[in-house]
């Protein structure tokens, strides 16, 4: 079996910049101590740093993470295990100096020092020797409001960044990542902590930032006005050499901040000569003249862009005085996020990610006629309205909008947000339009080194998900409908401007087929926040074909909900908050929604520290269930034997998500142990699986108490929630027979008729009901492939095409066009979609295509004969 394993760049991504990707490797092809080369398509050896990311259950590497340069590996290269004794590579591209208070780091092109506490993150930054930048930090403002009848007062207070640690969590020759971790503070408070990763190559001239900020205020009086990274730019020589920059919708907006328009004092080339980002000196004609009139031209002080909507960016100026007013310079739609400044001393170009995407963000550029320019990147603009986290009601809905208690159970304390920044020194004068936006390509779009489909299947990866194949007239139509779904969400973000730094990444849960809009209002039918696992469908459709868009609506689903529908700080730490009209507004607060399940597809593949660190916090949230039990309301306390409770599925499963993902992490046999230990009681239980699924539970011991057959919310929750392709998966790692059978139990029961249900259970089971089977058909497929029976995988396909073959529509999940609906000319909609649906239909298809691809009807006229039939009937046999 090989050890090269081909890579190539995602379709459309830039080629430039130092990059981290993952690849997997076979169960027990690598050994722990190999090392890692890379080459180029044409075969030369790329400087390339490694790191192991996950392991199997034998010890051999399953996940690699290696970073390099994309502007040397290419379009495509080759990954290489090759049995050195030590993985890295050797180099000393990047030097790190301990001192005293901080560190000093240099590469090829910059040096600056790390200081290891206190209010900047970045002190004296030098590029070949030149100052660049004096110092970084970061910056917070936060609005009170005083309401007065009609009246509303506001005040604004600023908080500086103070960080109180540093670390180096990546420290190679070739690529180190400093990690930040501080809070924001001033003489009276301290709130909002914030972690920042800084990421530099040994050749560059650039700095990456993830810079991630946790809400720990009082909704009620701690409103965001601003929030951003500063950096402290000197600017030298004279005032018409210095320029400012943004990327617009079309090119740039570009002025300097004298502007050399005279008139008949001075030829019209010494403009045209500015404007063309010529350095302007004493050889040029006419530059006696233009010093005589410098006292007659406005000196532009201040510039700021902000993007206030997913629609709309302004960008302003004023000169210094306080007194005086700002002048509009331009109005566009979306700006590129790009941004540049310079002076005689040379430039600084910046970009944002997602800048419009993840509006409010904005520059301010204050004091570019100053001797220091300060430069604020800000991921939330002052100059938009003031980010307000009160829920939206003073009760909850629990009746008639499905939110899942009637009182109020919103809280953003302990919510947190990520956004990507970077900034890139140049010696020119102000850097050209096609430099920026290449730069800002590189940022926003960074380039992605994936494997192919097949390779990732052939490696086991991710338990059980099958391949594009369109060998039959209805393999080919299931394709069709799996590609139309996920384009369909991927084009409702567009049209219904799921926009904003809160909102970008989840997508809607029920639309409301008359109003033709998504029922944004309607407590628990608003923002999906995972509810039925929809990141699953989304990297499993990337993993099955490497689609660059793909990847992208998955990289934007994973960093929203791994992030602002998750507790990081305060009591519900390691819990998220169930579907809802805010994204922390649901009463109903579980491990589910901030599982490691939803987000170790984008961990692997990109090796990101962030959502390694979120793994790493919520490794031990069994915890957390003392705190909020999750099925409390329907149970008595008072003779229970543990303290708490936990449903096999989906808290336990979520659980094992996590433990699971620790274990192949870490090697963590402590985790693993968690993991046997539920089994074996689920395995004591009087129908194994089959019962509870509600259970006591022991946060110390992880041990499962059965307490009969009771299923809070309904049977099909222990199945729906990611429950079918965990626990397929630990079964393939652990290979425990014991676990396997009840797998296989479980998928079988579930189809049968209620008759045989409680023959088979000696009525054990009572009024409990295995409801909604399309949910459950992931976990039957796996029980008709182990145990050979094709009448049951015939069962589970009867159910899967009954979602898009039947009386109400023979064309799948029904597309159609209205007029003049929704705020648009033709708006595109699926009438009743539920994202539940699409998203368990989906997954299901996708794990039964690989289970049980030999019962599914050739084509559709046999597919009729299989639905005339009705399943719970035909599904007798007997073991």
């Amino acid at each position: 079996m090989t050890k090269r394993v081909k890579i190539q760049n995602l379709s459309g991504r830039t080629a430039l910049g130092y990059t981290t990707w993952g690849c997997c490797w076979r169960r027990g092809l690598v050994a722990e101590k190999t090392g890692f080369t890379l080459e180029n398509e044409v075969g030369e050896k790329i400087s390339v740093q490694s790191r192991v990311t996950a392991w199997w259950p034998d010890g051999t590497v399953k996940w690699s993470a290696h970073t390099a340069n994309a502007a040397d590996l290419g379009a495509e290269g080759y990954i290489i295990a090759d049995n050195r004794e030590r993985m890295g590579a050797e180099g000393t591209g990047i030097q790190i100096v301990r001192l005293a208070d901080g560190w000093k780091v240099s590469n090829k092109y910059l040096s600056f020092y790390v200081p290891e506490s206190g209010p900047y993150l970045l002190e004296q930054i030098l590029m070949e020797g030149k100052m660049v930048t004096e110092k970084v930090d970061t910056l917070l403002l936060l609005e009170m409001r005083k309401t007065f009848g009609y009246q509303e007062r506001r005040e604004t207070r600023q908080l500086a960044g103070y960080t109180t640690g540093v670390s180096f969590v990546e420290r190679g020759a070739h690529y180190i990542v400093i990690r930040y971790q501080g809070i924001h503070k001033n003489e009276d408070e301290q709130k909002i902590p914030f972690i920042i990763y800084l990421k530099l190559g040994e050749n560059d001239r650039q700095m990456r930032f993830s810079y991630t900020f946790m809400y720990d205020g009082d909704e009620d009086k701690d409103f965001i006005r601003g929030l951003g990274l500063r950096f402290h730019v000197p600017m030298q020589g004279e005032m018409y050499n210095r320029h400012v920059k943004f990327g617009g919708d079309y090119g740039c907006f570009h002025e300097a901040v004298a502007l050399l328009l005279g008139g008949k004092r001075f030829s019209w080339s010494v403009y045209e000569d500015q404007i063309n980002e010529m350095v302007l000196d004493n050889n040029h004609e006419d530059m006696e003249k233009v010093a005589e009139c410098m006292d007659y031209f406005p000196y532009w002080d201040t510039y700021e862009c902000c993007q206030d909507s997913a629609d709309h960016f302004s960008i302003r100026k004023k000169v210094k005085d306080d007194n005086c007013c700002y002048l509009d310079c331009l109005n566009g739609r979306r700006a590129k996020g790009t941004a540049a400044i310079g002076s005689e001393s040379g430039s600084v170009m910046f970009a944002m990610r997602d800048f419009w995407e993840k509006y409010p963000s904005g520059y301010t550029f204050q004091g570019l006629t100053q001797n220091v320019c300060e430069a604020v990147m800000w991921i939330w603009a002052p100059q938009a309205e003031s980010m307000d986290f009160r829920h939206y009601a003073n009760t909850g809905y629990s009746q008639i909008y499905y939110e899942g208690y009637p009182w109020k159970g919103a809280d953003p304390y302990g919510i947190a947000c990520t956004n990507e920044l970077a900034v890139e020194f140049c010696s020119k004068i102000i850097p050209q339009n096609e430099e920026l936006e290449v730069f800002g390509e590189s940022v926003c779009k960074p380039a992605q080194y994936i494997c192919d489909p097949e390779y990732y299947h052939a490696c086991e990866v991710f338990g059980h998900w099958s391949l594009v194949n369109k060998d039959s007239e209805m393999r080919a139509y299931l394709e069709e409908q799996l590609t139309a779904i996920t384009e369909f969400y991927m084009k409702e973000v567009a049209q219904r401007k799921w926009y904003g730094m809160f909102n970008y990444g989840d997508i809607m849960h029920r639309y409301d087929t008359y109003r033709h809009v998504w029922r944004y209002d309607m407590g628990g039918f608003a923002w999906d926040n995972t509810e039925l696992v929809p990141g699953y469908w989304i990297w499993y459709m990337f993993l099955r074909t490497g689609r660059e868009d793909i990847f992208s609506f998955g990289e934007q689903m994973t960093r929203h909900s791994s992030e602002v529908d998750v507790y990081h700080i305060g009591p519900l730490k390691g819990l998220g908050s169930r579907h809802n009209v805010r994204h922390w507004g649901c009463a109903c607060k579980e491990i589910r929604i901030a599982m490691a399940g939803h987000h170790r597809f984008y961990y692997y593949l990109t090796g990101n520290y962030r959502l390694g660190e979120i793994f790493d916090d919520f490794a031990e949230v069994e915890t957390a269930l003392d705190q909020r039990d999750p099925v409390g309301t329907f149970h008595e306390k008072g003779t229970m034997h543990y303290s708490t409770h936990a449903r096999s599925g989906p808290d336990w499963s979520s659980l094992c998500a996590n433990w699971m993902t620790a274990w192949e992490r870490y090697q963590d046999e402590n985790a693993l142990q968690k993991i046997l230990t539920g089994i074996a009681d689920i395995g004591n239980a009087p129908l194994r699986l089959l019962s509870g699924p509600d259970y006591e539970f022991d946060s110390a011991s992880c041990h499962l108490h059965y307490i009969g057959e009771r299923a809070s919310g309904g049977a099909h929750l222990q199945i729906c929630m990611g429950a079918a392709q965990i626990w397929t998966e630990i079964a393939a790692l652990i290979q425990n027979a014991d676990w396997e059978h009840m797998l296989v139990e479980y998928g079988r029961f579930y189809f049968l008729n209620r008759e045989l249900q409680m023959k088979e259970s000696e009525g054990i089971i009572g009024e409990k009901t295995y409801t909604l089977p399309m949910l459950a058909c992931g976990i039957g497929a796996y029980a008709a492939n182990r145990l050979g029976d094709r009448a049951l995988a015939e069962v589970v396909w009867c159910f899967l095409l009954k979602k898009i073959l039947n009386d109400y529509s023979q064309d799948g999940f029904r597309e159609i066009m209205v007029s003049s609906q929704g705020n648009c000319k033709s708006l595109l909609e699926r009438p009743g979609l539920s994202t539940n649906d699409a998203a368990q239909w989906c997954l299901n298809v996708i794990m039964c295509l690989e289970l049980i691809e030999d019962a599914l009807p050739s084509g559709r006229n046999t597919a009729a004969q299989l639905l005339e039939k009705d399943g719970t009937i035909i599904y007798r046999q007997d073991y």
